[in-house]
């Protein structure tokens, strides 16, 4: 039997649900809107930028704010999370943890902390240490560019 008063709890109390406020998507939009012409239309870059997206879809997985995809080798080298100063922590952990698992060949990862306008840059086998940079060795850009 339906009931709508459960599934409403259901949504409201979801672990999975999405934490977006403007200034948060503004960001990943600017990134997607960057990095999308250079992809579709320049093709300067192999990878397609695609806005929270699952890592694996044939299962549950994390969803980062931008991953920049291969399609032909179907691997996700890079992940972008976008957070406020209060989340930096935690996005950074997850950054490191999504790298070091090994789970979805991602070898670089960016945090950006849009209050503190802050770039954090992570690759696979730093020992935890991040370099405060927006340079992606592996597009050979600046990210920030299109901030």
């Amino acid at each position: 039997m339906y009931n709508p008063g459960t599934f409403e709890f259901a949504l409201v109390h979801d672990d999975m649900s999405v934490y977006g406020p403007k200034a948060h998507q503004r960001v990943i939009s600017k990134l997607n809107s960057g990095l999308g012409p250079l992809f579709y239309r320049e093709q300067t870059i192999q990878l397609e930028p695609l806005p929270e997206t699952m890592l694996d879809d044939g299962q549950a997985s994390p969803v980062p704010d931008l991953i920049l995809y291969d399609n032909e080798a179907r691997l996700t080298p890079i992940i972008i999370e976008i957070c406020h100063s209060e989340g930096l922590r935690k996005d950074l952990k997850k950054v490191i943890t999504l790298l070091e698992s090994d789970d979805y060949g991602i070898r670089e990862g960016f945090v950006y902390d849009y209050v503190a306008s802050l770039w954090f840059r992570y690759t696979k086998g730093d020992g935890g240490l991040t370099q405060s940079t927006s340079f992606s060795e592996i597009l050979q850009l600046d990210l920030n560019q299109f901030l």
